[in-house]
C-alpha cells in the first residue's frame, strides 16, 4: 500500500508540474518533435507528406527528403504519448503514468534485489529527486526509455530468482522496445545483464556437456530462460532496422544519422546542423565529469546527502557480501538468496560502470554544458545531465539500503538506550533523531527541486505572454506566418503551434521567409484566411526578456495596379524627413541587386505622407518622377522607409516591407506590410515591430498608418 500510494504520489506530481510549470512545454524544442510524431502516429502517418511546400512547414529535428518530413527520433516514446492523446486527449497523462511506473518499478527493483523496504525507500528516492521529477514532467524519451529497462530489470531477475518463462520473455520484450526507442542507453543499460546471461549459459552448457546423457536431455533452464529473453530482444532489434529501411532506406541508417551522420557515439569531429566540435578523450572525461559532479550535487533526492546515502548503502552491501551475509537480511538467511542478491546487486553496480563509461563515448553531454563550471547555464541548468537518468535506479536503490540500515540502527539505539534510560525517554531521543534526519532530507530535497523549478516557471510566465493573441483567436481555416528567430525551423521556439498531420487543420501554420516562399503557400492555400504572428523584441533564451506579441489579419491586394498611402508622425524637433523606396531582387539589374528612389521633405510638420504605387512595371513614389524601380516577377519586397532628422541630426525611421510579385500584367501585395520604428538606425528587426494596438509601446506622437487600394486601371 505504501508503495502504490509512492507511485501515485509521484504520478501526480509529475502531471501537476507538466501542467502549470511546463504548460507551454519547456526550453527544450525536443518536446514540440515527439508531440508532432505523436499525432502523426495517430493518423496513421510516419512522415509529413509535404510535397514543395516542406522548407516551409519543417519542424524543428524533422529530416526533409524529396518533399517528406520525418523525425530524427525512433517512435517508441512518441507512440507512448500517442496512447493518453487518443485516450484522454491530453498527452500529460502518459508522462503521469510513466513517472509512477518508475516509482513502482524501482520499488519492486529494490524489493527483488534486497526486500520491501529497501524497495518502499529507493522508491521515494527515485521519485523525490529533481533529475526525475523535472525530466518525468517533459515530453522527452528519457524517463519512458528508463520505464522500459526497469521492466526489463525486474523481469530478468525475478525470471532468474523463479525460473520463469513468462518472466524471461516479458525482459526480452521490454528490453528490445528500450533499444527500439533509445539504442544506446538500452544496449549501456542492459550491458550487465546480457554479461550475466552469457556467463550464465555457458555454465549450464558446460554443465550439461558433461552428462553423458546430455544429448537425451532437454536443454539447460538457463538457456531456455535466457534464450527467449535474447529472441524477443533480438525481435525488436528487427524491427528497429525494418523501421531505419522504411524511413532512411537502410536497416543500418537511423533517422538520427539521417538528419545529422556526425552527431552519434565516438571520437573526432562531431557535427550537427551549425555546431561543431573536436570531441576528445580528454574533452569526455572533463564534461562527463563535471555532469556527474551536478548529479551528485544537484539532481539526486537530497543533492549531496542522498549521493553520500547511496554511497553508504553501496559500500555497507559490499561490506556485508564480503562477509558472506545479505545486505539488509537475516542472519539465517538461505545460502541462495545471499548468492542471488549479491548478483543481482553487482548487476545494479555494473549499470553505474557501464552508464558512466558508455557516455563517455557520446557528446551529448558535452553539449549540456554551456560553461562547464556554471552548473546553472545551458540545458543542464534547467533538465541536469539527463543522459545519466539510469544512474537514478542504482542510486536510489542503495540509498534504499542505507535508509534502512538506518532504521535498523535506530531500533537498536532506542534498545540500548531503554537500557539504560526511562524507556519513554529513550523513544523520545530516538524519535528526535529520525525527526531531524527525516526534515534535514525533506528540506535538502526542496531545495535541490525548487531551483530549477523556478528557472522553468519564469520560462512558463515568458511563453504565456508570447502565445496570447494566439490562444485568443479563434481559427477556423486559417494560415498563419510565423517569425524564425532560430532558423527555419517549426517548433523551435514555438512548440505549441504545431499542424496537423495532414496539414489541413483549422489553422495551418508556415514560416515567414523570403516574398516567393510566402507566395507558394498562399498559392497552395488561397481560399484560407491569413494571419501574421510577429512580436516587437528579440528572442532570446533568457527568461527575463519577454516579447510583446500581435497578431494580425492579412489579405493579398491584386490588380493592374495597386496605390498604397502611408502616414507617420512627426514629432517637432523635426527639421527634415527623408521618403526612400526600395526593392530587394528587382529585375533587369540583376536578382539580389537593390535599387532605390528617394526625396526629401524640409520641416515637416506634425505628419507626413507618402503615395507610392506598385504596377507590373514596377514600384512607383510619388515625388521621385521618372523613376521606377522593378519587381521581381518571382516575388520581391518594396521597402518604404521614412527617415526623421532633428537639429542634433538624430534619427528616427518609420519602415514598411511589403511583399509583392508582378506578373502576367498584374501585381499582388500582401497587405499589410511588416512595420517597424527604429531609433537612431534605419534597420532594427523585431526590437523595433509596430504595435498598432498597444498605446504604451511607442511614444504618443508615433503614428503609421499604411492603406493600399488594388485597381483595374493603368
Amino acid at each position: 500500500m505504501a508503495a502504490a500510494l509512492v507511485a501515485a504520489a509521484a504520478g501526480a506530481l509529475t502531471f501537476l508540474i507538466a501542467a502549470t510549470v511546463f504548460r507551454y512545454h519547456s526550453v527544450n524544442h525536443d518536446e514540440g518533435v515527439y508531440l508532432m510524431q505523436a499525432a502523426l502516429l495517430l493518423s496513421g502517418q510516419l512522415e509529413i507528406h509535404a510535397g514543395a511546400l516542406a522548407d516551409a512547414v519543417r519542424p524543428w529535428f524533422f529530416v526533409e527528403d524529396g518533399g517528406r518530413l520525418y523525425p530524427k527520433y525512433n517512435p517508441v516514446p512518441a507512440a507512448m504519448y500517442a496512447v493518453s492523446m487518443a485516450l484522454f486527449g491530453e498527452p500529460r497523462v502518459t508522462l503521469a503514468v510513466v513517472a509512477a511506473g518508475n516509482a513502482a518499478l524501482v520499488h519492486l527493483l529494490g524489493s527483488t534485489v534486497f526486500d520491501r523496504r529497501v524497495g518502499l525507500a529507493a522508491a521515494v528516492c527515485f521519485a523525490a529527486s529533481p533529475l526525475a521529477l523535472v525530466t518525468s514532467s517533459v515530453f522527452l524519451p528519457y524517463a519512458p526509455t528508463t520505464f522500459l529497462n526497469l521492466l526489463f530489470a525486474v523481469a530478468y531477475l525475478r525470471g532468474v530468482r523463479d525460473r520463469s518463462l513468462p518472466l524471461a520473455g516479458l525482459a526480452g520484450v521490454a528490453i528490445g522496445l528500450a533499444f527500439f526507442a533509445r539504442p544506446y542507453t538500452a544496449v549501456l543499460f542492459a550491458a550487465p545483464f546480457i554479461l550475466h546471461a552469457l556467463v550464465r549459459v555457458a555454465v549450464a552448457v558446460r554443465d550439461a556437456a558433461s552428462l553423458r546423457a546430455a544429448a537425451l536431455s532437454p536443454l539447460p533452464g538457463p538457456v531456455r530462460r535466457h534464450g527467449l529473453t535474447a529472441l524477443f530482444g533480438t525481435l525488436f532489434v528487427g524491427v528497429t532496422l525494418a523501421y531505419n529501411l522504411r524511413i532512411t532506406g537502410s536497416p543500418l541508417t537511423f533517422p538520427y544519422e539521417a538528419f545529422a551522420p556526425m552527431d552519434g557515439p565516438g571520437f573526432g569531429e562531431r557535427r550537427i546542423l551549425g555546431h561543431s566540435e573536436e570531441y576528445t578523450p580528454e574533452l569526455a572525461l572533463r564534461s562527463n565529469g563535471y555532469a556527474l559532479w551536478y548529479l551528485a550535487t544537484r539532481w539526486v533526492v537530497a543533492g549531496p546527502l542522498g549521493t553520500l546515502l547511496a554511497l553508504a548503502g553501496g559500500g555497507l552491501a559490499a561490506r556485508r557480501w564480503l562477509s558472506g551475509r545479505r545486505a539488509v537480511g537475516a542472519a539465517g538467511d538461505a545460502v541462495a538468496d545471499r548468492r542471488f542478491e549479491r548478483t543481482a546487486g553487482l548487476l545494479l553496480a555494473g549499470v553505474v560502470v557501464t552508464v558512466v563509461v558508455g557516455n563517455l563515448f557520446f557528446w551529448g553531454t558535452n553539449n549540456l554544458l554551456a560553461t562547464f563550471s556554471d552548473p546553472t547555464d545551458g540545458l543542464v541548468a534547467g533538465f541536469g545531465p539527463f543522459y545519466h537518468f539510469d544512474l537514478l535506479v542504482p542510486l536510489s536503490i542503495f540509498g534504499g539500503v542505507a535508509a534502512v540500515a538506518g532504521a535498523r540502527g535506530l531500533s537498536r539505539l532506542r534498545s540500548r538506550l531503554a537500557s539504560r534510560l526511562d524507556p519513554s525517554r529513550a523513544r523520545a531521543v530516538v524519535v528526535a533523531v529520525a525527526a531531524l534526519a527525516l526534515l534535514g532530507g525533506a528540506l535538502g530535497a526542496a531545495a535541490a527541486v525548487e531551483a530549477p523549478l523556478d528557472r522553468h516557471g519564469s520560462h512558463g510566465d515568458k511563453y504565456e505572454a508570447a502565445y496570447e493573441p494566439i490562444e485568443a483567436a479563434e481559427f477556423e481555416d486559417d494560415l498563419v506566418f510565423v517569425p524564425t528567430p532560430y532558423g527555419d525551423w517549426l517548433h523551435h521556439p514555438f512548440q505549441p503551434l504545431r499542424n496537423d498531420p495532414g496539414l489541413d487543420g483549422p489553422v495551418v501554420y508556415a514560416l515567414d521567409r523570403d516574398p516567393d516562399e510566402d507566395f507558394a503557400v498562399i498559392d497552395a492555400y488561397p481560399d484560407r484566411d491569413l494571419r501574421r504572428y510577429a512580436y516587437q523584441g528579440t528572442w532570446t533564451p533568457d527568461p527575463d526578456r519577454h516579447v510583446d506579441p500581435k497578431l494580425e489579419p492579412l489579405d493579398v491586394r491584386e490588380g493592374t495596379r495597386i496605390d498604397a498611402t502611408t502616414t507617420v508622425g512627426v514629432p517637432d524637433r523635426v527639421r527634415r524627413a527623408v521618403v526612400r523606396l526600395e526593392t530587394v531582387g528587382g529585375e533587369p539589374s540583376g536578382a539580389g541587386e537593390r535599387e532605390s528612389v528617394e526625396y526629401g521633405v524640409r520641416d515637416p510638420d506634425g505628419s507626413l505622407t507618402a503615395d507610392w504605387a506598385l504596377t507590373p512595371a514596377g514600384a512607383r513614389l510619388a515625388g521621385a518622377p521618372n523613376a521606377t524601380v522593378p519587381i521581381a516577377s518571382e516575388g520581391d519586397e518594396v521597402l518604404v522607409t521614412v527617415t526623421l532628422v532633428d537639429a542634433a541630426g538624430s534619427t528616427f525611421t518609420y519602415r514598411q516591407e511589403a511583399t509583392v510579385r508582378a506578373s502576367g500584367g498584374r501585381v499582388e501585395a500582401v497587405w499589410p506590410p511588416e512595420r517597424s520604428v527604429c531609433r537612431l538606425t534605419t534597420i532594427c528587426g523585431t526590437e523595433g515591430t509596430y504595435l498598432p494596438d498597444d498605446p504604451d509601446a511607442h511614444a504618443e506622437w508615433v503614428a503609421f498608418e499604411t492603406r493600399a487600394e488594388a485597381n483595374e486601371s493603368g
